[in-house]
C-alpha cells in the first residue's frame, strides 16, 4: 500500500492512495485540519470503535473517508459529496463511492506515517504552517499514531 500527502500550493494538498491495483487522488483544502483528521482517524482504528470517519474539504465538495476495522484488516471507502456545506450530516450511502480497498491495518498505518514524516522532513513545522496557513503541523497526532502502530502491530517495515 502507498499513501502520499504533498503540499501542492498555499492552502492545498494532493492526497493519493494506491493499493497496488487501483489509485485515488484528490486535492484537499486547508479549510479543515485535514492531516490531523487523517492521523486521528487511522489512530482510532487501534481503539474500541471499529469505524472511523473524517472528511476533506475539496471546496466545495466533500470527500469522506470511512475506515472499518475487520480483524487485522481495514476496509477503506472514500465517498464524494457535491457540497460539504450541504452534506456534512448526510448518510454515507448518499455519497458517490470513488475508491474502496481492504488492506491490513499495519500497512495502512505505516503508509500514512511514512507520508506524514516525509511532509515534516521536507517542510518542517514552520514551513508546513506557512503553506497550510490555518493549522499547525499535527505533531501530537503523528506521535500518537506512531506509538500505537509500533505497540500493536507486528510491522516488519523500517521506521
Amino acid at each position: 500500500m502507498h499513501f502520499d500527502w504533498e503540499l501542492s500550493g498555499t492552502g492545498w494538498a494532493t492526497c493519493s492512495i494506491w493499493d497496488g491495483s487501483t489509485k485515488h487522488r484528490g486535492s484537499v483544502s486547508y479549510c479543515t485540519n485535514a492531516l490531523a483528521d487523517l492521523l486521528e482517524g487511522v489512530a482510532g482504528l487501534y481503539g474500541l470503535h471499529g469505524t472511523q470517519r473524517f472528511s476533506f474539504d475539496l471546496e466545495p465538495a466533500e470527500e469522506r473517508w470511512i475506515l472499518r476495522r475487520r480483524s487485522s484488516d481495514v476496509h477503506i471507502a472514500i465517498r464524494r459529496f457535491p457540497d460539504i456545506s450541504a452534506s456534512f450530516d448526510a448518510p454515507d450511502g448518499k455519497g458517490a463511492l470513488v475508491w474502496t480497498s481492504t488492506r491490513p491495518r499495519t500497512l495502512l498505518a505505516h503508509a500514512v506515517l511514512m507520508a506524514v514524516e516525509k511532509v515534516l522532513r521536507i517542510h518542517g513545522e514552520d514551513g508546513y504552517l506557512r503553506k497550510w496557513r490555518l493549522h499547525a503541523f499535527p505533531a501530537t497526532e503523528l506521535e500518537t499514531l506512531r506509538r500505537l502502530h509500533l505497540a500493536a502491530d507486528d510491522c516488519a517495515l523500517q521506521h
